[in-house]
């Protein structure tokens, strides 16, 4: 399972809010470079960067703190927050962004969405479903659709979508634990059957349908073999690391026994 720390921008400070809720801002460090570099000492290879200045401003407003954290380490970044036309997207790209994720825009507009997805291709464009009380929320979670997550998830994987973030945003930075029913829940609806050769014949074999992506509300180091032995490609991990509820040595311990995707 990746172990995916989180780097969230608010006017290029790394910082962490509450369910979404920007009043909450806590600034961790004034510098995400040094936040950076010390994830990827640690072994981590990949980065969740949350441009959350252009998530309020519906544009991307972070790029240059992208650009510096792609040229100066060797994470794989994905990149979120304010990416709403063409042009944000050349520019995440272009700053250095392995993948981007699009939540608001897959909710208020599919058609440049699945544009991204088709120019892109499955493993560069991830789907950000952040719900609260399973309903799709976007504009930096400040808004509530009348999306239903399993739904609006499974119309976007018959579109070819693969990666899927998943944010409850009622567990996001509130150190309670992840939300696992609801993970659960997703991957059961979202299952496909495949056909395989076995030494015993062909057999059609139930496989995970999307790499689903776990994020909110993770406290303990315990809590991510329980996420991995769901089935989620990875967890991101943000407030629990800045709290030091889990650490650095931990990550790089749990990577270098488990392995990476």
């Amino acid at each position: 399972m990746r172990i995916i720390p989180a780097i969230d921008i608010i006017d290029g400070k790394c910082v962490r809010l509450s369910k979404g809720d920007y009043a909450t801002k806590k600034v961790y460090n004034e510098h995400p470079l040094e936040v950076a570099k010390e994830f990827e000492a640690h072994g981590i290879e990949y980065l969740h960067l949350v441009d959350l200045d252009g998530a309020k401003s519906k544009h991307i407003v972070n790029h240059k703190i992208l650009e510096t954290l792609a040229s100066k380490t060797k994470l794989k970044i994905d990149f979120g927050g304010g990416l709403k036309t063409d042009e944000d997207l050349r520019i995440a790209f272009e700053s250095g962004a392995e993948q981007i994720t699009g939540g608001s825009i897959a909710v208020k507009d599919k058609t440049t969405f699945l544009g991204w997805l088709k120019k892109y291709g499955k493993n560069r464009i991830i789907l950000g479903a952040d719900a609260k009380d399973e309903k799709i929320a976007v504009s930096g979670w400040q808004e509530e659709s009348n999306l239903e997550l399993v739904p609006f998830v499974k119309n976007y994987q018959s579109e070819g979508v693969h990666y899927v973030i998943c944010t409850d945003i009622s567990k996001d930075g509130m150190l309670e634990g992840p939300s696992f029913d609801l993970y659960s829940k997703l991957l059961k609806k979202t299952k496909k059957w495949e056909t395989r050769i076995t030494g015993s014949g062909v057999e059609d074999v139930e496989i995970n349908g999307i790499a689903l992506i776990a994020s909110g509300g993770i406290s303990h180091f315990d809590e991510l073999q329980q996420l991995a032995d769901l089935g989620c490609e990875g967890t991101i991990i943000g407030k629990a690391i800045y709290e030091n509820r889990i650490s650095l040595k931990q990550l790089e311990d749990y990577i270098l026994n488990h392995g990476v995707l």
